[in-house]
C-alpha cells in the first residue's frame, strides 16, 4: 500500500515525453520561475489550473482550497498572495470557482458537516449577504450556480482589499484581479466581468458583477 509504482511509471513516461519534445525544458525550469498569473481556485480534483489554462509548469502560480475562499485571517492564502505579487511580480490574479462546487453546496445547506463548517462559514456569509437576490431565483440549480458566482465575486473583492494588493497598487505595480467560473461539464471558462486593476475600480467592478444577468 505504501508503494504506488504506477504513478512513478507515469512520471517516467511524462519526463520522457517532455524531453523528447523539448530537451532543455527541465534545465530551463530549474533556473527559476517567472509566472504572469496567480490562480486561486478550488481544491476539487477536477479543476487543475495548468491544464484548464493550457499552460506548462512554471507559467502559473497556484493556490487552492475548499471553494476558492480568500480571507484576511488565512495566512496560507495571504502568504501565497504576497509571494506571487511582491516577489514573483505576477500581473494577474485569477479567482476561479466552478459550477457544482461541493463546498458552496454544503454552505447553501443548513445541516452540520463537521470541521469544515468553520471554513464554510465564509461562504454562508456570502449567501446571507445576497439572500434576497438568491431567493428570487426559482430554479434550485440556477440558484446554486448563482451562489457559486457570487462567491467568486466576493473572494475577488477580498483579494483587492488585502494589504498585499493594496500596497502593490500604491507603489504603482501593474496588477489586475479577475473573477472566473469553470464549468466541469464542458471544460469552458467564463469571465464574470470582474476585472479590477486599481483601488478606484473595486466598487464599480463589484456592482457590475453582482448585477449581471445569470
Amino acid at each position: 500500500m505504501r508503494l504506488l509504482p504506477e504513478l512513478i511509471e507515469n512520471n517516467r513516461n511524462w519526463v520522457a515525453n517532455v524531453n523528447k519534445t523539448d530537451p532543455e525544458f527541465f534545465n530551463t525550469l530549474s533556473k527559476g520561475q517567472s509566472p504572469q498569473f496567480l490562480w486561486i481556485g478550488c481544491a476539487d480534483s477536477r479543476v487543475p489550473a495548468n491544464q484548464i489554462l493550457g499552460l506548462n509548469p512554471g507559467e502559473v502560480f497556484v493556490h487552492r482550497n475548499i471553494a476558492n475562499v480568500v480571507v484576511h485571517s488565512d495566512f496560507n492564502c495571504q502568504s501565497v498572495l504576497e509571494y506571487a505579487v511582491s516577489v514573483l511580480k505576477v500581473k494577474h490574479v485569477i479567482v476561479c470557482g466552478h459550477y457544482g462546487c461541493g463546498g458552496v453546496k454544503a454552505a447553501s445547506e443548513n445541516h452540520h458537516v463537521g470541521l469544515i463548517d468553520n471554513w464554510l462559514r465564509h461562504i454562508r456569509d456570502v449567501r446571507q449577504k445576497h439572500e434576497a437576490a438568491l431567493q428570487e431565483i426559482d430554479d434550485e440549480g440556477a440558484r446554486f450556480d448563482r451562489l457559486v458566482e457570487l462567491n467568486v465575486v466576493e473572494q475577488a473583492e477580498n483579494v483587492c482589499h488585502s494589504t498585499v494588493v493594496q500596497d502593490a497598487w500604491e507603489r504603482g505595480q501593474s496588477l489586475a484581479v479577475h473573477g472566473w467560473i469553470y464549468s466541469i461539464g464542458d471544460g469552458l471558462l467564463k469571465d464574470l466581468d470582474v476585472t479590477i486593476a486599481g483601488p478606484d475600480e473595486i466598487a464599480e467592478s463589484y456592482r457590475v458583477a453582482i448585477n449581471r444577468n445569470v
